[in-house]
């Protein structure tokens, strides 16, 4: 990763700004052009070095709802079963772990009933138990990796 691609993330860690040309504002923070700004994020998204690029929305203020779940799957199931997990739009993401709940990720929808639905369509499609932990409270934790 080059200085330039680092000081990209470094400097949208922070935040997007919201404005006409966004990319053109931040490319300017940092030296870079519009052009330039958009070209470089889609290097760092096409090499994976970013997984992913855009919003975080607050589901539950939109009247939506967000809970973590976790799963055990066998290892050599693994791959297949985050493939069918990650088709579902409700899923940014997820991660492994080393436990026995081994796959964890986080179900965001618009509606509240619909968290339930996606838990069923995702052990329907695995064959694989989910444990649903909906949020009781929340805690916010400011996190940035420095690159």
């Amino acid at each position: 990763m080059d200085p330039t691609e680092k000081a990209i993330i470094n400097g949208l860690q922070g935040g997007f700004p919201l404005t006409h040309r966004p990319y053109r504002d931040a490319g300017a923070q940092l030296g870079l052009s519009e052009g330039e700004m958009i070209e470089e994020i889609g290097n760092l998204l096409a090499r994976g070095q970013l997984s992913r690029f855009g919003p975080l929305w607050n589901a539950e203020a939109l009247g939506g709802a967000v809970c973590l779940a976790a799963m055990a799957v066998p290892p050599d199931r693994f791959d297949e079963v985050a493939e069918l997990v990650n088709a579902h739009p409700e899923i940014a993401h997820n991660y492994q772990r080393d436990h026995e709940l081994n796959m964890w990720f986080v179900v965001s929808t618009d509606a509240p009933a619909r968290i339930d639905q996606v838990i069923a369509e995702i052990e329907r499609e695995t064959g694989l138990g989910v444990r649903a932990m909906p949020k009781t409270r929340e805690f916010f934790v400011g996190f940035r990796v420095e690159v």
